[in-house]
């Protein structure tokens, strides 16, 4: 059975703080949402592969999230955890239609 993709309304991109993270729950998925310096969203799995800290409460630089718990530099980009640490979360696809934020969940 071939999974589809659902576009879920999570906010206006205005009303996004920059570095930053949001939390969105979508069914039994949460997810945290990121809007990075330079205007990017971005959307990420909400737990560290490490210890399950939550990655929305965690300091944004660059591309990277840094976990609360543990400091791991995880990339909001592709979901890797920077070395010598290992694992990933997973990513979302994020679609702005007239300044409303949509994040694509595969079902």
């Amino acid at each position: 059975m071939e999974k589809t993709l659902r576009s879920v309304f999570i906010g206006e991109a205005a009303e996004l703080p920059q570095k930053l993270g949001k939390t969105v729950i979508v069914g039994k998925k949460e997810i945290a949402v990121f809007k990075t310096e330079n205007g990017d969203i971005r959307a990420i799995e909400n737990r560290c592969p490490h210890k399950g800290g939550v990655l929305a409460e965690g300091i944004l630089s660059g591309d990277y999230v840094f976990c609360p718990m543990h400091d791991w530099k995880i990339s909001v980009k592709d979901g890797k955890v920077q070395a010598p640490d290992v694992g990933c979360v997973q990513t979302y696809p994020v679609e702005i239609k007239g300044g409303q934020v949509y994040v694509l969940i595969r079902e």
